[in-house]
Formats: structure tokens, C-alpha cells, sequence
């Protein structure tokens, strides 16, 4: 059948009655009014919420915002949960509410997708679209340049306002203030501001680094993108409350009171002594988050950053719960998501086969249960106890959902100490263990996977991947999808792929096999266009015969008991559970802080600003440990007694994977039967300059 036969055919499906079909139609075309019309009420519900929210941070520096707040404050005063709790909504509420939204929303959006039929084309988007290529920030899209301008705005604007209501409040102090009380005057209220500024920065400072966040779902930006906004947000936060301490170091100088103010611990405002602590820990997350210290004592950076739990603890106890307030919804996320993280990362994974290659690289295959959900975008954070006991690393999945319903696999190139030790260890267990010996002794702890939910690179008609080395292994999960996609028929599915590969050495070239294309989809060249271009740079000419490459030195399989499958609750699961575990958590955090005041603030009338700060902190943590981890709890059961179906399967899977391993011949690793059009060129790199020529002369042909 030609391709635009089956394209006809597959968009007319042949059906038994007429009238059925019209009634089908029909109740398609309700759900999908229903389903754009809620996601339309939910989305500009979201804006509204946003905005507002903007808008409130831009005029609060100024008298009228600061009067609205006075009001607002005032009004509320006299309820359960006082001031603390008018600033906990007019600051982190809009994050929670929009997270709350967030919910409906994505699950709503799952259920478009299922009806979508045609494939989606290009267009301009803010997310993706790039503005700035060569700087110190990297590649920056449209969306990324107006965030950076509305906080660059955001700081400039509250510097002015803030200076502007100092000097207007500055005849209040007297008239008779000399010309260096005013400077000393000046240089205190910049101070105060300088921390106001900085804790509003601080608020969104934890919102990218939570890696399964619902609201990094609902922008569609995976934590590995998220992350360097993390890294600019800590910089500017870090900036100004280093201006915050300066200030007022050099104004408790002139005044000849540092040693009495640094050691100061009040209870009606700021504890001088804590702040100094906090920003101690601060101060040291920031130093070794540079780049040159970063990049060259990794590990220091590391466990470094764990600091950020004695930097939040310190931070409450400075400033009180009011003022801890404002960034409470941002690192309320975070500890959810943090929980849930830990929850994950306990429990052990089996290795179901390891393979090791000749370039220094080798494969894991690891169990994970059928309702796990990822896609050919993901990647996972790996942990072996064995290795390491803190040394979590991150690696690209290498392979297609459709691959297998049971289990995931990642190559791991040996490049530094903690991958060679694992080359290692899978090559003493290959020697000492039997093959598909029933007792190995690799096990993993693993998080995630993690990236996009959507699987965009199905969306365009055409594609142009370009890897180096290992850096093919995302590119063989791709590959496979739209194999797979291509066999079922799928209409989004991209009919012309072109693939350049460079490697060092012609070794590397073993690691293209692992997808097997011809057994995925035996007629994709009728239906799929697929080009690879490989470029073995170091090597002039081929060492082996052509269209052969290197044999894996050593592969290994078993049927394991000890460990058991990655666990559902972290990555891109189940929207609803992961929705629901959050909004629970904030009921949860909203009735331990009214019984707080209800049995022991309101009644004692308890009023130092530390104490209140470290309780509102407690509430934080007990919230996220009770009902949360009830939540958590409940979706774990859900998920053993969902994957417990498909146990049969699995072990049906597991035996067909050895049936493959074992049938694995250098006839297999021939190049030649996987690729529709391959070729290598030796001893020369990819010349993309010349090449962007060709390249639009080949799709425009195609």
C-alpha cells in the first residue's frame, strides 16, 4: 500500500453502520467543546491569578500598594489566622491556587490529546523561539528574555520606590537631624529594602528546582531546563541580600555597634544572630555555585548546597512568620516534591541485564512496573549503593516506552571515577556470575524519569538530530518511537528523519545496534525516510570490515529477587495522584496552622517573631510528613496493586529480553540493517556550515 493510500485509509476508518459513526462524531465533537471549553475557563483563570500577582509585587513598593496592604492587613487582623495568614495569601496563595488549577488542567489536557488526530505544525512559540545565542546566559528564548527584563524591571523599580517613600518619610524623624544621621538614616531604610527585595526573589527561588513539580508540568518545562533559572534567581536573591547585610554592617560601623547588633537576638522584629548564620550558609551555596568552583570541585559544590535546609531554618528564625510568609508557597513545593523524592529513592531497583561495550560505555536495563509512564524525552537520576552512597547522576533514556511495557535502559559512557567503578563492577559480575544467573548482586536506586510529558518530537513532519559519542543514547529512544509509531499506524509521526553522529573512534559505532530497526518496523523505509550520517574523527580509515562494528565484550542477564521495580510516585506518573498529593498537603498545612493558633498561639498570645517563624516552619514540615505521606502511602498501594496485573507479563517479558540477548550475533551489529540510508566518513568532523545547505535542498526535495 502506498503511503498516501495509508494515510487515506488510516483517516477513514471503515465502520459497520453509518449512523454509529454519526453518533460517534457526535458525542466526540461534545467532549471536545466540553474539554477545550474547561481548559479555556482554567487557563485564564491561571493568567488572572498570575497577573494579579505581578501586578500586587510591582506596586507594593509604592505608597499606594503598601497602603492597599496596610488595608488589607487590617481587615483581617481579627480572623483565625491574623496577619500571618493574610500575607500567606497575598504572597504564596497565588502559587498554591495556581498549582490547585494546574491540576484539572493537565488532566484535562491528557484527555485533548487522546483526541487530537492531526498531526500539529510548527509555529511560533515564546518557550522556544530564540532571541539570545551567544552570551553568558546561553541560548535564551523570547519567554526567558521577558522573564529576565520583568525581574531586571521588577529590582530597578523597587530600588526607586523604596528610595522615594524613604525620603518622603524622612522629615518624620525629626528636623533636627544632621546631614550624616540622614546618610546613616538613608543607608538603614536601603538596607530594609534591599532584604524586601530579596525575599520577594526568594520566593521564586525554589519553584524550578523542584523536578516533578506540577507547575513545571503545566509550563511544560522539564528540570533540566528549569534548573538555570534556579541558578539566575539565586544570583540576583544572593546579590541583594548581600547589599541587605553590607548595609547595615556599615551603618552598625559608623554607629560603633557591630559586636552588640551581630550577637543580637530579638523577639519583636529581626534576630540579627540568625540572619547572620543564615547568610553564613548562603554565602557558602553561593560561592561554591560559581562556575570555575562548580566545574572543578563538583563534590564541594554538592554537598554544599545540602546547606539550603540550615539556610531555610536560620531564614525563619531571622525574619519571623510574616515576612517567611512571602517565600512559604515556593519552598512549600519544594518540600513536597523533595518528600516525594525520598520516598522514591529508598526503595531498590533490579538491573534486569547490563551489557558492556567496547567503547568504554555500558547499558543498564532496569525493571520498572507497567503503569510508570515516561517517553522518549526522559532521563533518570542513578544511585548505586555499591559505588556510592550520596552520588546521584543523571543519564538520557535510551529507550522507547514501546520498547518494553516491564523495563528502561541508559548508556553510561566511563568518563570519571564513579562510571568507571560501575564499568567495572558489570564487568567482575559478568566473569563471576553465570549468565542469567538468578542472584545478581547489581542493584540501583533511581528518581524519576524526568522531561517532557508531551512527546514533541513526534509533532513535526520532518527532524534533524545531531549527537556526539554517547550523546546518541537519547536520540535511539527517538528513533525507536517513531518505529514504533510508524508500525502502529500513528498519523503524528515524522516521515523524514536525518541523524549526524560523530564518534572519536569507530568502536562507539557498537552502540547504534541497540535499536533494531528492521525488527521494530520490517517496512519502515516504505513509510519512513531515514538518513544517518556518522563521522569517525580520530580514525582515517575503518579498522574493521565494512559495515561491521565492534562486538560487546560482555553482556549479562538475570531474573532477580532481592529488588523490585522503580517506584511510581516521582516524574511524569500519574497527574491525578501526584495533583491530588499536593492539594492534600496544603489542606493538610492550612488545618495544622489553624490549630496551631487556635490551641497555642491566639490562647498564650505568643509574639516573638523566631518563635513564630520556626512553628510556621514545623507546620510546613508536619503537613508534608502527616498528610502527605498519607498520600503517598495510598498512591504507593494503588501502584502495587496495579502493577501486580502485569507480573505474568513481565516475567514473559524478562524471558523473551534473554531470548534476544542470547541471539545477539556479529550479523546483528551489522550497520547496514538499520539504517533506510547510512554511511561513515573517516578522519573528518561534520561541517554544519556547509551542510545547512544541503540540508534544506534535501527536505525541500523530499
Amino acid at each position: 500500500m502506498a503511503v498516501d493510500d495509508f494515510l487515506h485509509s488510516s483517516q477513514h476508518p471503515l465502520l459497520h453502520s453509518n449512523g454509529a459513526h454519526a453518533h460517534n462524531t457526535n458525542n466526540n465533537n461534545k467532549n471536545i467543546i466540553f474539554v477545550s471549553l474547561a481548559k479555556w475557563v482554567l487557563k485564564v483563570s491561571m493568567w488572572v491569578v498570575f497577573l494579579s500577582w505581578v501586578i500586587f509585587l510591582f506596586l507594593f513598593p509604592t505608597d499606594f500598594g503598601t497602603g492597599l496592604y496596610d488595608d488589607w492587613v487590617d481587615a483581617t487582623s481579627g480572623t483565625l489566622f491574623g496577619e500571618t495568614g493574610s500575607v500567606l495569601l497575598l504572597y504564596s496563595g497565588p502559587i498554591i491556587i495556581i498549582a490547585f488549577l494546574a491540576v484539572p488542567y493537565l488532566l484535562l489536557s491528557g484527555e485533548d490529546q487522546l483526541q487530537v488526530k492531526e498531526k500539529k505544525t510548527p509555529r511560533f512559540r515564546l518557550w522556544t523561539f530564540p532571541v539570545l545565542v551567544d552570551g553568558p546566559l546561553g541560548v535564551v528564548s523570547a519567554a526567558e528574555l521577558i522573564g529576565i527584563i520583568l525581574f531586571i524591571v521588577f529590582v530597578i523599580w523597587a530600588v526607586y520606590s523604596y528610595t522615594v517613600v524613604n525620603f518622603e518619610i524622612l522629615p518624620s524623624y525629626g528636623d533636627d537631624l544632621t546631614l550624616e544621621e540622614k546618610r546613616v538614616f538613608m543607608l538603614q531604610m536601603s538596607a530594609y529594602s534591599f532584604g524586601l527585595i530579596g525575599l520577594t526573589c526568594l520566593a521564586f527561588l525554589f519553584l524550578p528546582v523542584a523536578r516533578g513539580s506540577i507547575l513545571l508540568r503545566l509550563i511544560d518545562i522539564p528540570f533540566e531546563h528549569a534548573i538555570r533559572y534556579h541558578v539566575w534567581v539565586g544570583n540576583l536573591t544572593m546579590f541583594l541580600l548581600t547589599l541587605h547585610g553590607l548595609c547595615y554592617m556599615i551603618v552598625w560601623a559608623i554607629r560603633g555597634i557591630i559586636p552588640s547588633e551581630i550577637i543580637e537576638w530579638k523577639s519583636d522584629g529581626g534576630a540579627n544572630f540568625a540572619g547572620v548564620i543564615c547568610y553564613a550558609f548562603g554565602l557558602s551555596i553561593w560561592v561554591t555555585a560559581l562556575p570555575p568552583v562548580r566545574k572543578r570541585y563538583f563534590e564541594l559544590f554538592y554537598c554544599t548546597h545540602h546547606l539550603y535546609i540550615l539556610f531555610i531554618i536560620f531564614f525563619a528564625l531571622h525574619v519571623g512568620d510574616t515576612y517567611f510568609s512571602k517565600a512559604a508557597g515556593g519552598i512549600f513545593l519544594f518540600m513536597l516534591d523533595r518528600f516525594l523524592r525520598f520516598w522514591q529513592s529508598r526503595k531498590n531497583v533490579n538491573v534486569i541485564s547490563t551489557t558492556c561495550y567496547p567503547c568504554g560505555t555500558v547499558k543498564l536495563v532496569l525493571s520498572k512496573p507497567g503503569n510508570l509512564q515516561y517517553n522518549a524525552l526522559s532521563f533518570i537520576f542513578l544511585r548505586m549503593r555499591e559505588i556510592s552512597w550520596l552520588q546521584w547522576h543523571p543519564f538520557s533514556v535510551s529507550s522507547s516506552p514501546s520498547d518494553g511495557k516491564y523495563h528502561i535502559s541508559v548508556l553510561i559512557k566511563a568518563v570519571g571515577d564513579w562510571t568507571e567503578k560501575l564499568r567495572g563492577k558489570v564487568s567482575e559480575e559478568s566473569i563471576i556470575e553465570l549468565p542469567f544467573h538468578s542472584h545478581s548482586k547489581i542493584l540501583a536506586s533511581v528518581e524519576g524519569p524526568y522531561g517532557h510529558e508531551s512527546p514533541y518530537h513526534l509533532m513535526y513532519e520532518k527532524l534533524i538530530l545531531v549527537a556526539g559519542g554517547s550523546g546518541i543514547s537519547p536520540f535511539l529512544a527517538i528513533l525507536s518511537d517513531i518505529l514504533h509509531c510508524t508500525k502502529q499506524k500513528k498519523l503524528s509521526v515524522p516521515r523524514h528523519v536525518l541523524l549526524v553522529w560523530a564518534v572519536k573512534r569507530s568502536n562507539e559505532l557498537s552502540l547504534f545496534p541497540i535499536t533494531d530497526m528492521k525488527s521494530i518496523c520490517p517496512s519502515f523505509s516504505n513509510q519512513v525516510n531515514i538518513e544517518i550520517q556518522t563521522y569517525v574523527t580520530r580514525e582515517s580509515e575503518p579498522s574493521l570490515e565494512e559495515n561491521l562494528v565492534h562486538e560487546a565484550t560482555s553482556s549479562s542477564a538475570s531474573s532477580i529477587s532481592k529488588g523490585g521495580s522503580i517506584s511510581i510516585l516521582v516524574g511524569t506518573g500519574n497527574k491525578l495522584w501526584a495533583g491530588s498529593y499536593v492539594i492534600i498537603s496544603t489542606v493538610g498545612f492550612v488545618i495544622t496552622l489553624g490549630l496551631l493558633n487556635i490551641c497555642y498561639l491566639n490562647p498564650f498570645s505568643i509574639s516573638y517573631w523566631w518563635y513564630r517563624g520556626i512553628l510556621l516552619l514545623a507546620c510546613m514540615v508536619i503537613s508534608v510528613c502527616i498528610f502527605g505521606g498519607l498520600m503517598v502511602g495510598l498512591w504507593h498501594l494503588w501502584g502495587k496493586r496495579t502493577s501486580a496485573r502485569g507480573e505474568a507479563d513481565e516475567d514473559g517479558e524478562k524471558f523473551n529480553m534473554r531470548q534476544h540477548i542470547e541471539g545477539v550475533t556479529d550479523k546483528d551489529l551489522s550497520l547496514g540493517t538499520f539504517a533506510h540510508s547510512y554511511f561513515v566518513r573517516y578522519g573528518c568532523r561534520p561541517d554544519f556550515k556547509g551542510m545547512s545547505s544541503f540540508i534544506c535542498f534535501y527536505y525541500d526535495k523530499l
